[in-house]
């Protein structure tokens, strides 16, 4: 079966190159604009084997879905915050996310994260 990762992330461009490449390395991809559509995405979905997080995001950014989804479902997936922010594994700890990637990335480090990570 193939592994779920769920993309939050507010810039389109971005979050369809990045669905579109990790479809094309066999994952299954759901994708979510906001914190607020991931939460309700996850209420009436399987569990993703792991989540690549934008942090600034409208409606409800990644720290209120952090927060969200760490009370709703503890660490039941892991979370792998991607940011622009100079900060990165600051913000990273902030949220208790198992790991980060800075933007801009390229895709090889990218998937390198996510099956150190993935569940």
């Amino acid at each position: 079966m193939n592994k779920t990762i769920l993309i939050i992330e507010d810039e389109e461009e971005i979050l369809y190159t990045l669905r579109d490449f990790l479809e094309i390395e066999g994952y299954q991809v759901l994708t979510a604009l906001n914190g607020f559509e991931a939460i309700q995405l996850l209420e009436k979905s399987v569990m993703p084997n792991l989540i690549l997080l934008d942090m600034k995001m409208p409606i409800m950014n990644g720290w209120e879905f952090a927060a969200a989804f760490l009370a709703k479902y503890d660490h039941q997936c892991p979370i792998v915050i991607t940011t622009a922010a100079g900060d990165a594994a600051q913000r990273a700890k902030d949220i208790n996310a198992n790991d980060w990637i800075s933007k801009p990335f390229d895709l090889d480090t990218l998937l390198e994260k996510i099956k150190q990570n993935e569940l």
